[in-house]
């Protein structure tokens, strides 16, 4: 494990001029309140500055595109960037966002992954019927073409986990310049990914970082053509109506048992749901629904997941997320005011677990509900928390819907027939898969190049 620093670490804006250190600049914290970083602050005059230079700025031919962001992948998972390892990077993702060590590793390589298979992804978007180019021979007669719908792509960053900065590299691949304004509880991943990136040879003017204060971040969506944003449900109200952003909400990403299927064949997969990547993400399992009595399979997700040991998140051995105390016992509060009237099999008395340095860890939650309707379903919160429900097919898709990711372990293809034809259910996994399960080439919330790209008909002589 690398030694944590002593100093605090400076985290500077990276502007379309090269690095800049703010005057304005905020202390960022680890879990138990210990100053890490210092993370540089940009006034809007900055912002408008660089985001104009982003729009001025050229892209590279889309083959140097390409082995750039491949070139990038290595820099990001195995070397000293800004004169830091890739332990040490770790090392602070882990205390800062209270992620489990073994979880950031993963996400590291998981990062560096699909990096490499960038024009993997996006070709598989791409609408089968379309060229890249209006000068292909298929023009000649006519064909669409895959075209940009604009050229500065501003993305206001999750959180909550790395892993998420995964997704936004495919706008440079496709010849965007893009802007990222980093979540100030976890700046360390998108400084160290537009490092690498320029270090693989991206211009300055190509990919930026503009961490600025909450009155300032809406001039980093104005300045570019195309958004997208992550948030709660307050940020997907916000901009819903807005053609121009795409929100990235909770996920509330569900299980469906039907009686024709033995839960306890899957029980791993139905643990690893709740508990996988510290159950702090959009893909991990809110709620199960069981078609019959729910008690057995509480009882079993009670028996695995109440033995998980409560350790500081740099732990190798740790599952659960740490936060600051004060941050944990929030959770707490909303999590049992949310339970009233509901069966605890685990957390009924609390999940903060105090580790006697300021920070606490957020223990896994169980409960039973009486119906598939109840609005506890809904209820996304960012530790191991799931609400087990009964369901029947005469209660419907009603309580299935509004799905990031919907596992459903049935022999009925009819009720996957309807599922797949649900609109508010964006991924249907049938049979032994985790809701977290994701690859390149694969849509999350559709793909993103859907949104970045469209296809126009071209006919030349």
């Amino acid at each position: 494990m690398a030694e944590p620093r002593t100093d605090p670490a400076q985290l500077d804006a990276l502007g379309a001029q090269g690095t800049f250190r703010a005057r304005n600049r905020v202390a960022v914290t680890d879990v138990a309140g210990r100053e890490v970083a210092e993370l540089s602050l940009v006034p809007p005059v900055f912002v408008e500055r660089t985001m104009k230079s982003l729009h001025r700025a050229a892209s590279a031919a889309v083959d140097e595109r390409i082995s750039m962001i491949a070139r990038a992948a290595e820099l990001f998972s195995t070397a000293a960037l800004g004169g830091q390892s890739v332990e040490e990077y770790e090392y602070l993702v882990s205390r800062v966002g209270g992620i489990p060590i073994s979880e950031v590793r993963a996400t590291t390589r998981a990062i560096a992954a699909r990096l490499r298979k960038v024009h993997y992804s996006v070709e598989h978007a791409r609408p089968a019927g379309s060229v890249t180019r209006w000068d292909d021979p298929l023009t000649r007669t006519g064909r669409a073409v895959w075209a940009r719908r604009g050229s500065v792509f501003a993305v206001h960053a999750a959180g909550n986990h790395p892993g998420p900065h995964s997704l936004w590299p495919e706008s440079l691949a496709l010849g965007y310049r893009v802007a990222v304004r980093p979540s100030r509880r976890e700046p360390f991943t998108p400084h160290r990914l537009i490092t690498a990136l320029r270090g693989a040879g991206f211009n300055n003017d190509q990919v930026v970082l503009l961490p600025t204060d909450h009155a300032t971040a809406d001039a980093v969506l104005r300045g570019a053509d195309l958004g997208m944003v992550y948030g709660g449900e307050d940020v997907v109200r916000k901009y819903a109506t807005h053609s121009s952003i795409l929100p990235q909400g909770p996920g509330r990403s569900k299980i469906l048992v039907t009686e024709e299927v033995d839960w306890r064949d899957h029980l791993d997969t139905i643990v690893d749901s709740v508990s996988g990547h510290g159950g702090t993400g959009c893909v991990n399992t809110t709620a199960i629904l069981v078609e019959g009595d729910p008690t057995p399979l509480c009882e079993a997700l009670a028996e695995r997941l109440s033995s998980v040991p409560s350790l500081p998140p740099e732990d190798p051995r740790a599952v659960c997320p740490v936060q600051p105390v004060a941050t944990a016992k929030g959770f707490e509060a909303l999590l049992l005011h949310k339970a009233a009237g509901a069966k605890p099999w685990l957390g009924g008395d609390g999940i903060a677990e105090e580790l006697g340095d300021g920070s606490a860890v957020l223990r896994p939650a169980i409960h039973q509900l009486d119906r598939p309707n109840a609005p506890q379903t809904s209820v996304e919160l960012p530790f191991p928390c799931v609400w087990v429900a009964p369901w029947t097919h005469e209660a419907g898709l009603t309580p299935l819907r509004n799905s990031l990711v919907l596992t459903v372990m049935t022999h009925d293809t009819r009720l996957v027939d309807r599922l797949l034809e649900e609109p508010s259910i964006s991924n249907v996994y049938v049979g032994d898969h985790r809701t977290y399960w994701m690859e390149s080439g694969m849509p999350h919330d559709g793909y993103l190049a859907e949104f970045l790209m469209r296809c126009k008909s071209v006919i030349r002589d």
